[in-house]
């Protein structure tokens, strides 16, 4: 541990200010995000004592006990297991959920792309629209587009945070433009004044792609309520978890109503229709098992806000580790990624990879994160795609892979490294433990450089 840090004198300061760092996971395209942990860089033979208490320290993820338990055997003899007027844990769950993030309507879904889809549908969104996207998401967000056969336009990265670069946005809006898709990766919020300056001027929606970012917040206030609509994701690695889920929440009654009819067969809400909709209903199980998670979820995110911010101060201090900035208007991450950039020059020039081994070898699991997803082979086949060249003709989506490129966002994805939100639910001298072995990995990396 750095000198210049008391550990007990920070946490305890922490407590109050715990919220003022970020950090995040993700997944490749074409990968689960239940897959990121497989997929990490795991502890190596040889390891050692000491590697092997560092994974010991991670907390196995999800959490559950005799609680969770009664919460799904009290639905499975309710005999009520769907959404119906008899249904007890869905509207319990919607009611908890909006009020904690403060909003009037809450809408679960059955995970956090059908509440993207539903937002999408009520919304209109089809084919011949655009819809502006960050390149640095989930595959997930790009699917929710072209599942309406909108045509998806990435804004680059802001390398510092992560996030969209809000100074790019205004430039790539067309008179096709029908949507803003901000999202906040890793649990932390997107610049939204930058993003709601633009789409006041611009009169477009915003819809917060929040999937990861429960009780995160921008200026004090919740994200997913600042925009029209926000969409969570309670998916089996996600902070809040059924296994799969999702919810839309929104202040406004008519567009909250048009999320239901579009999500329900037949809908039922007064709104005007578009004539489509789907069927993306949460369960009573699941309902049931947020609540039982709902009751810990409170601790859990102020212990990770604790730890990350005190692995914030201690990996400020190694040159080559630049933890990824909270924009200037958050006030809490969801925690759910710790994000940095690793700098190959400050370490002798030792690979990422190399770097994640060792990070790996001494018991501290870790990933790199996304890879570019604007240029992977699932989003380019879309430029081949019949549907879309008989939508938007040939030469448009020929220029349709040049117009998306984001140089920054490339060179992100070859720096990026993640701690899963797991690793901030150990002790606190598990962060110790992280910063400590990267500066022994520092130490040698001209002989580990060497040896790759």
């Amino acid at each position: 541990m750095a000198a210049s840090i008391n550990r007990r004198g920070f946490i305890g300061s922490a407590a109050v200010t715990g919220a003022s760092a970020c950090l995040a996971t993700s997944v490749v395209p074409g990968t689960t995000e239940a897959s990121v942990s497989a997929a990490s860089v795991s502890a190596a033979s040889g390891a050692g004592a000491a590697a092997a208490a560092s994974e010991k320290a991670v907390v196995e993820w999800p959490v559950w006990n005799e609680t969770d338990e009664k919460a799904l055997l009290d639905v499975l003899n309710s005999g009520k297991w769907g959404r119906s007027a008899a249904a007890r844990r869905l509207p319990e769950f919607e009611a908890t959920f909006a009020a904690k993030m403060r909003a009037r309507h809450c809408i679960a879904t059955a995970s956090g792309t059908t509440a993207l889809l539903t937002v999408m549908g009520a919304l209109g969104i089809g084919p011949g629209d655009e819809v502006i996207l960050p390149p640095y998401t989930f595959v997930a967000t790009f699917n929710a587009i072209t599942s309406s056969y909108a045509l998806p336009v990435f804004v680059d990265s802001d390398a510092e945070s992560f996030q969209i670069d809000p100074k790019k946005i205004d430039s790539a809006v067309t008179s096709a433009t029908k949507l803003l898709l901000p999202v906040h990766i890793g649990g932390s919020p997107a610049d939204l004044d930058a993003i709601m300056a633009v789409a006041r001027e611009r009169k477009l929606p915003v819809i917060e792609d929040a999937c990861q970012a429960p009780l995160a917040e921008w200026r004090g206030q919740p994200v997913g309520t600042i925009g029209l609509a926000g969409c969570f994701s309670f998916q089996a690695s996600k902070n809040l978890t059924s296994g799969e889920g999702g919810a839309i929440l929104t202040n406004d009654e008519t567009f909250a109503n048009q999320c239901y009819n579009f999500h329900t067969p037949g809908g039922g809400r007064p709104a005007p229709s578009s004539g489509r909709g789907a069927n993306y209903r949460l369960t009573e199980f699941q309902a049931g098992l947020l609540l039982s998670q709902w009751t810990r979820f409170a601790e859990q995110s102020g212990q990770r806000d604790t730890n990350a911010a005190y692995l914030t101060k201690l990996l400020e201090e190694i040159p080559g580790i630049s933890p990824a900035r909270l924009t200037a208007g958050c006030t809490r991450s969801g925690w759910h990624l710790y994000m940095l950039r690793y700098d190959r020059t400050q370490f002798a020039n030792l690979s990422r990879a190399g770097f994640l081994k060792e990070l790996g070898r001494q018991g501290i699991s870790a990933s790199g994160g996304y890879s570019s997803l604007n240029n992977s082979n699932h989003v380019r086949a879309l430029a081949g795609n019949p549907h879309y060249i008989r939508i938007y003709g040939k030469e448009v989506m020929e220029n349709w892979v040049e117009r998306n490129q984001c140089p920054v966002n490339d060179l992100l994805c070859e720096e990026a490294v993640w701690f899963t939100q797991t690793r901030l639910l150990g002790p606190a001298d598990g962060m110790d433990r992280i910063a400590d072995v990267i500066r022994d990995i520092q130490k040698r990396s001209g002989d580990l450089a060497k040896a790759e």
